[in-house]
């Protein structure tokens, strides 16, 4: 008897997960968007989630694609972007951690998301988590084979209301065991002198909570930084290419430091 055919997440018409822009940029930065798209899969319907919590943060970080798509353009900077919603599957969490498959988000129930089996969740992880980091890894390990110098940027929106809580930072820098970019990053923000910036904040990076900066950028010794961006700001394309600018001179200046302190 033949083995049972694997559940097929999507169809071959449906959007790839994994979107890469400037493979062979010469920038050393690299760039990721782990919440840039709000796709769901069509088998999957709409997970039982109304239209207009689907147009949340929750389902993924707003303007960020926008941001990070100029950004790379400026900088010459090959990104990588996933397509598909963070409710499907969260591409910023291991596996097995419980906000990975959400089944309340904030504080809106996903019902597409309960009682899942052992073969509907590594669905997820095959289709959509792992053909995004496959593709990360295979960035960073040609530029490692050609002897290139990388640094690690992974972009974030937040949003400027957190369950009933308004957040006045425009900004955050985010890392944890190393912090070389993000204190850099964290003074040229702040220089700017219009800008309240979060150290560590609205959230902070670890093992728990994130997965793109420990095992791309920490467990290759790579500088890196996760960069929030306040939603509101970069809601239009004139918030996303002012901050894209912003960014642009700042990463620019980044990285002129660390070349100074040879890192």
């Amino acid at each position: 008897m033949s083995a049972a055919r694997p559940l097929r997440l999507l169809q071959p018409d449906e959007a790839a997960p994994v979107r890469l822009l400037r493979e062979a940029g010469r920038s050393d930065y690299v760039l990721t968007a782990d919440h840039a798209g709000r796709a769901i899969p069509r088998c999957l319907g709409t997970l039982g989630v109304p239209e207009s919590e689907r147009a949340r943060h929750i389902a993924w970080d707003i303007g960020i694609a926008g941001v990070t798509e100029r950004l790379s353009a400026a900088l010459d900077a090959t990104a990588v972007f996933q397509t598909y919603s963070r409710l499907v599957i969260d591409c910023n969490r291991g596996h097995g951690v419980d906000s990975s498959i959400p089944v309340v988000s904030e504080a809106t129930e996903i019902p597409g998301n309960r009682g899942l089996s052992a073969e509907a969740r590594a669905a997820r992880h095959r289709d959509i988590f792992d053909p995004y980091h496959a593709q990360i890894r295979a960035v960073l390990d040609a530029r490692a084979r050609e002897g290139r110098r990388t640094l690690l940027v992974a972009m974030h929106s937040f949003t400027p209301v957190f369950l009933g809580a308004a957040r006045s930072m425009h900004a955050g820098v985010l890392y944890n065991r190393d912090r070389r970019l993000a204190t850099i990053l964290l003074d040229l923000l702040r220089r700017e002198g219009d800008l309240e910036v979060g150290d560590n904040a609205p959230y902070s990076v670890s093992d728990e909570t994130d997965y793109t900066i420990p095992v791309h950028g920490e467990r290759r010794g790579l500088p890196h930084v996760e960069l929030e961006i306040r939603q509101d700001l970069i809601a239009d394309d004139a918030g996303q290419a002012a901050w894209a600018a912003r960014l642009t001179r700042l990463l620019g200046a980044a990285q002129a430091e660390l070349a100074k302190m040879g890192a």
